[in-house]
């Protein structure tokens, strides 16, 4: 630090105590800044036993709207966990959106048909309904490695209902009434849906219970995909054929 400075007007150097009042204190070693602003970044670590990371937030909102006025030009904002929780979740709603709208081009290609890749579609809750039965029967969380199972399982889902009004429109071609397609196409089709079913399922089956080792994190991914097989197998073998009966008759280009 100088201590002199050139000010005299004969170039002379005269002490920089008789320009300023010097004072010693602390000062800060650097200053983060957010979105052009001052910054301070507090981290903590939770029980998870007691409270959660969402309840964590909340908590700290709720106090802050109590002092929010006595501090004015301060802003909060939560990120950590929270918002990469936030961050992933908006990722996956990205991802199934586009899952399923490249699914129903491909079945729109090739069904030739706008409106039965929408059936085929629909297996896709039924599997979800099998996701949260097996996930409260198991006692796993719903995590976010289970939602990414989710967007797995729906690709998986439709095969079943693929397998069966692909036969269904090779029977309808031959000339069958939409009645006696569907039926035949829902006994022809039935061992083969059970056994590509049952073969996926079991492929899943020794993660999903443990066996050699229980896995915290994929343990309940498995366990939703087996489930939600299960669940939209059998109910597709019931509902589908239905549903196109119901709208084969009520939409005759349902095939065109």
């Amino acid at each position: 630090m100088a201590r002199y400075a050139n000010c005299h007007a004969n170039g002379h150097l005269i002490p920089l105590s008789e320009l300023v009042d010097v004072e010693v204190r602390v000062g800060f070693e650097s200053l983060r800044h957010y979105n052009f602003s001052r910054s301070i970044t507090l981290e903590a670590n939770i029980d998870r036993s007691k409270i959660d990371t969402l309840q964590a937030n909340q908590r700290i909102q709720e106090e802050w709207q109590n002092i929010a006025l006595q501090h004015p030009g301060i802003t909060l904002d939560f990120s950590g966990e929270l918002d990469d929780i936030q961050e992933s979740l908006s990722a996956l709603t990205a991802l199934f959106v586009l899952g399923v709208g490249l699914m129903y081009l491909i079945l729109g290609a090739q069904f030739r048909s706008y409106f039965q890749p929408f059936i085929i579609l629909l297996t896709i809750p039924m599997a979800f309904t099998g996701v949260a039965y097996g996930l409260w029967l198991s006692n796993n969380p719903l995590s976010l490695y289970t939602l990414y199972g989710l967007v797995a399982l729906s690709g998986i889902a439709v095969n079943s209902a693929i397998v069966l009004i692909a036969a269904a429109n090779s029977r309808r071609e031959a000339g069958m009434s939409v009645q006696h397609a569907i039926i035949y196409a829902a006994r022809r089709r039935l061992v083969p849906i059970l056994i590509t079913a049952a073969t996926t399922m079991a492929g899943l089956m020794g993660l999903a219970l443990g066996l050699g080792g229980k896995s915290l994190i994929f343990g309940p991914v498995a366990t939703a995909i087996v489930w939600g097989i299960c669940v939209s197998t059998l109910l597709t073998l019931f509902t589908i054929p239905l549903i196109f009966k119901l709208f084969s008759r009520k939409n005759p280009s349902i095939n065109s």
